[in-house]
């Protein structure tokens, strides 16, 4: 009886750590890009606010929207921006990082369905940490001609 108590102990301190890891990382204004018929991929952008006092990062996410789902950047290359996959997202203790368009992002590769606006896109955000987090995703026309290319 006394093995048992320290096992279900031992859970719910486990599955508290996990609410509270869980609770690190806000997301603030998550939307997707809508994209005219045709065409195959899209982005989706937020903020990420880690609340806690250790550095994070989100390594992964994951989407029935599209048939693979990437973290990427864009980096200026020979005098051309170019957009990249990267294996992570840092997200400092304390700090809020943007995914926006021209630089971080979520790419949405191979669209399962055209993405227009008014529609939700459901994305699954993965931490470092193993936690996950849902996140519902409006979709937005997005003005090209704002976008900062580092020129």
């Amino acid at each position: 009886m006394l093995r048992m108590t320290a096992l279900i102990a031992t859970t719910l301190l486990s599955v508290g750590s996990l609410a509270a890891s869980a609770a690190e990382v806000s997301v603030a204004d998550p939307y997707a890009r809508a994209v005219p018929p045709g065409q195959p991929n899209s982005a989706a952008f937020m903020a990420l606010s880690n609340e806690g006092k250790e550095a994070r990062a989100l390594v992964a996410a994951r989407s029935d929207a599209a048939e693979v789902v990437e973290l990427h950047t864009h980096i200026m290359d020979d005098g051309m921006m170019k957009m990249r996959r990267i294996d992570k997202i840092d997200l400092p203790a304390g700090e809020t990082v943007a995914l926006k368009p021209g630089g971080l992002h979520i790419m949405l590769i191979g669209l399962t369905h055209r993405l227009a606006p008014g529609e939700e896109v459901g994305l699954r955000l993965v931490f470092d940490d193993g936690d996950e987090q849902s996140v519902t995703a409006p979709v937005r026309k997005i003005d090209m001609s704002q976008m900062k290319h580092g020129h």
